[in-house]
């Protein structure tokens, strides 16, 4: 469940973004975990394309960052850092 919200609120953070862009698709994101967001990038990447799934960014090339730093003040954080559009 927490899985299903989480990627439903980047899914309208992503369509914001292409929404103020103009733009007819989403063929680009790029992602930050931080170190203690609890989630593996591979996880993260199952829920991505099961999300976006018939949406803008149906098919967007994903760019996983991954962060280690424990006392970074996102290290909770799942970052957008990069929606690339057309």
């Amino acid at each position: 469940m927490h899985e299903f919200s989480l990627m439903a609120g980047l899914l309208k953070k992503i369509e914001y973004v292409a929404l103020q862009q103009k733009a007819s698709k989403v063929v680009g994101v790029s992602i930050k975990l931080g170190a203690l967001s609890n989630i593996s990038a591979g996880h993260f990447r199952e829920h991505f394309e099961e999300a976006t799934k018939d949406s803008i960014a149906d098919g967007a090339t994903l760019a996983i960052e991954e962060g280690s730093d424990l006392y970074d003040p996102n290290a909770q954080d799942i970052l957008v850092t990069e929606v690339e559009v057309i």
